[in-house]
Order: structure tokens, then C-alpha cells, then sequence
């Protein structure tokens, strides 16, 4: 079946203008009057930035040498980048952080743009992985808008995730396994393109010095044998060991004593993991928290601690054992995948998580026809929250969508 690429056929019909695309889309009327912090943006709001940003992008030597494909998906991350900005954004300094919303934080009359602190800045903590959810979120619910393949809409989402990192990656501790860490999900040298736009599309106070780090990224990450794709692991295990331990080199050839398979299911409610273990458990036990919850007649989003319990307990006992099995929960936080890994990967499992995916339209249709109906904002509330599993976070990860 063909898909329609509605909103990448807009980026291309309209010569990548990014004003022709904030018209197609109205949401990024969003980032107008977001204050920055003027040492690093001396632009002005959010939104002229990304205007700039995008500007920037389409003239880079490196753009004409990339695929038609890629042109359009990092004009789109591009566009998107910073969104995140719009919900996390606040006054920070001497009496304490002031958000931008509500609007009784601002002057009577005022804009947001307009207010401002003598002895404060403005700050947007966390803004690249509230921007990646937010950018998920809209292009998950408005499909028919966007028209993106999962592929597509994961390859922006991990671009607007990671196009911080190259301007910062040289101060963390670990500065090649955030490299590969983050390969694994992102084709680097679409992201150094990003950060490139995203450095040039600013008035900043010391520009040489930010540029300068972002070639510094793109030096490493070729160095480091992770511009063009992953990085090639020994084997899976060693890669699991890699990301998971302090300090593993990552040409090391680890010798894998796993020995049986744990399958940890992840999805949004009704995404067919039910259906999907009925067709191919081939026998393996299951432990299931929507089953235990029946099993003790605990209402939905009550005593969930007693479920986790008893589910904690079975699974102990065929790790135990060594006995596979199949861990069947939404799991969809990364946070809580990877404590479940690390429990079961200690018992010496080989751990495979299996995300599967619907379209939200059909995932409401398949709502309404639960015997238990989930309300509207639980539903809404986890599509929100929703963080796919990266490739590194297990022996081995399968998305199904």
C-alpha cells in the first residue's frame, strides 16, 4: 500500500520554507513569544529561531549531497527541534524558577515574550526529551496529517532527542558511549547537520566556540566508527554488556553464557500483545499484569503495587529455574524496561523486548469496543509518555508496527 506523505510533500512543494510549513501546520505558532536565554539566542523567541535554523539547513554544503528522503525529514526535525521549549521554558535566578505558563506569571497586558527578571534567565531544562515525546504525540494522533512511516517519524523524533548532544557530548565523562549509545538510534551525520543548522541559526555571544564543538562531535563520531551507522558489537551479547557496565571496551569479544530467553512485551494499551503471544508463545508461561489484576479482582489503577508484587514473584521463580517466559505489561517507559532487563539479564537471561504498534485511530475503535473501557485520559496521558525501545536496551529489541 502506498503511503501519503503529506506534510514530507509539503516540505518539498514548498522549496523548504519554513513559513509555508508553519502554515500547513498551525501547532508551531506554538513557539512564538517563548523567551531565550539572549547570551545564547540574542535572535529573540523561539520560533524566529527555528526560522533561522531552518534557513541555515537548506544552505549547508553537505544538504545537496544528501538523499531526497533525508533533505525532508531533517528540514522537518529542523522545524520541530525545539518544541519541546514551548512547555518547559522558565525565568530561573535569585528568587527561584518562574514558569512561562500560567499567564499570571507575567505583567498585566504583558506577552511572554516581555517578561523578564533583573536577576534571572531563561532556562529550558529537559527540553530535547519533551520535545521527542510532544513530537511523537502529534505525529502519532494526527496521522493523517503528517503521513509519516514509523520509520520516518522515529528517525525526527531522535534528531529533535539528540540535537543538543553534539554541542555538549565532549563534557560528559563517557564521551564514546554516549557516541554509540546514541548511533544506535540516529544516523550521526544527519544529527551533526542538525546541530550544525541549529549553532549557525542563532546570534550568540561566543558562536566560534559552540561551532568548534560541533566539529569536534563529527571528528569523534567518524573516529569512533559511528558517522554512517551503529557500531558493530562482537555479538549481541557483548553489545548488551557494553551498554549496560562501566567501562567495557567496545572491541571486546565477550563469551555468552546466557542461557534461556525472557520475552518483555511493550506497547500502549490494546496495541495486540495479547494477540501477538497467542499466535507465537509456542507454549512459553506467561505472566501478565492485566491477568493478575483479574486474578484478585483489583480494579484498574489500584493497589498496582500488589500486582507488581505477585508478577515479581512468579517471574523469580522461573528465573530461578532458568525457565523462559513472557513478561506481558504496557512497558512504556524506558525507566522501567530497564529495571525489568537488568533483574532478569542477572539471572543470566538473554531479555527480547517486543514493542508493538497501532494506529491511534484504530487503537480508539479497539477502545471502544474493550469489555474494560480506558478513559479517554489515561489513554491520552500514556500516548504522551510513550518512550520506544531503543536498540541497545536489551539483547535484543523488535519493534512491530
Amino acid at each position: 500500500m502506498r503511503m501519503n506523505y503529506e506534510i514530507l510533500k509539503e516540505i518539498r512543494n514548498s522549496n523548504f520554507s519554513f513559513n509555508r510549513l508553519a502554515e500547513y501546520y498551525p501547532g508551531l505558532s506554538i513557539l512564538k513569544d517563548i523567551p531565550q536565554n539572549p547570551e545564547y539566542h540574542g535572535e529573540g523567541d523561539v520560533y524566529r529561531h527555528t526560522e533561522m535554523v531552518c534557513e541555515k539547513l537548506v544552505t549547508l554544503p553537505e544538504w545537496s549531497g544528501l538523499k531526497k528522503e533525508e533533505q525532508e525529514l531533517l528540514f522537518l526535525a529542523a522545524a520541530f527541534h525545539d518544541i519541546g521549549k514551548a512547555y518547559c521554558t522558565r525565568m530561573e535566578g535569585k528568587c527561584g524558577a518562574f514558569p512561562i505558563m500560567p499567564s499570571d506569571d507575567m505583567p498585566p497586558g504583558g506577552t511572554k515574550g516581555q517578561y523578564q527578571k533583573e536577576d534571572g534567565k531563561w532556562v529550558s531544562p529537559r527540553h530535547t526529551i519533551i520535545g521527542e515525546k510532544e513530537f511523537r504525540k502529534i505525529a502519532y494522533r494526527e496521522a493523517a496529517q503528517f503521513g509519516l512511516t514509523f520509520h520516518q517519524r522515529e528517525t525526527v523524533a531522535k534528531l529533535i532527542r539528540y540535537h543538543g548532544m553534539p554541542v555538549w557530548f565532549w563534557t560528559k565523562k563517557r564521551t564514546e558511549f554516549d557516541l554509540l549509545k546514541a548511533a544506535e538510534s540516529i544516523p550521526l551525520r544527519l544529527l551533526y547537520l542538525l546541530s550544525k543548522a541549529d549553532v549557525q541559526g542563532r546570534i550568540a555571544k561566543e558562536p566560534e566556540k559552540i561551532s568548534e564543538n560541533v566539529e569536534l562531535f563529527a571528528d569523534c563520531a567518524k573516529e569512533s566508527g559511528v558517522w554512517e551507522k551503529p557500531y558493530v558489537f562482537a555479538n549481541p551479547y557483548t553489545k548488551y554488556q557494553y551498554f549496560h557496565k562501566e567501562e567495557l571496551w567496545k572491541d571486546a569479544e565477550l563469551y555468552d553464557d546466557t542461557g534461556f530467553d525472557v520475552i518483555l512485551m511493550s506497547g500502549l494499551p490494546l496495541a495486540g500483545k495479547d494477540s501477538w503471544i497467542l499466535k507465537n508463545s509456542m507454549g512459553m508461561p506467561v505472566i501478565s499484569l492485566d491477568g493478575i489484576r483479574e486474578q484478585l479482582r483489583i480494579p484498574p489503577a489500584k493497589n498496582s503495587g500488589k500486582v507488581v508484587q505477585a508478577a515479581m514473584e512468579q517471574a523469580r521463580d522461573f528465573l530461578r529455574r532458568k525457565e523462559p517466559f513472557i513478561w506481558n505489561a504496557t512497558n512504556i517507559i524506558q525507566e522501567t524496561r530497564q529495571k525489568l532487563v537488568r533483574l532478569f539479564a542477572g539471572y543470566g537471561a538473554r531479555v527480547h523486548i517486543l514493542y508493538l504498534e497501532v494506529p491511534y485511530q484504530e487503537l480508539l475503535a479497539r477502545n471502544q469496543k474493550r469489555t474494560r473501557y480506558i478513559p479517554e485520559n489515561v489513554l491520552e496521558d500514556m500516548i504522551r509518555k510513550l518512550e520506544i525501545p531503543a536498540p541497545w536496551e536489551a539483547y535484543e529489541v523488535k519493534l512491530f508496527t
